[in-house]
């Protein structure tokens, strides 16, 4: 399975459970964040592993760049673009309510 189809099932795992929204959280607590939050995806059976979310960014960088401005080094950087864990954890800080792509509605 690649990186980012496990960061997928991870994060709609966290938008579902609680739980596993809280521990892959509580991850960015601990003294090397990176290797904490792949060791809690692997302990939920996950092959995941410091590098592999390293090297996954930047192969869709590289690969974004090469597609822009025909690949050259005038390509904008773009800021967080290769960083997919940070992209991971963006995604579940939302408010509740936007975790699903849709804000919740009150029903009178």
């Amino acid at each position: 399975m690649e990186t980012v189809e496990i960061l997928e099932i991870l994060q709609q795992k966290a938008r579902r459970d609680e739980t596993v929204r809280r521990t892959l959280l509580e991850t960015r607590k601990a003294a090397d964040p990176l290797a904490a939050f792949c060791k809690a995806g692997r302990e939920m059976g996950y092959e995941l592993y410091p590098m592999d979310l390293i090297v996954a960014g930047e192969e869709f960088y590289a690969a974004m760049r090469r597609s822009t401005n025909g690949g050259g080094e005038n390509s904008p950087m773009l800021a967080g673009e290769d960083d997919f864990y940070e992209l991971f954890f963006a995604g579940l800080e939302e408010a509740p309510g936007e975790q699903s792509g849709q804000e919740e509605t009150k029903v009178e």
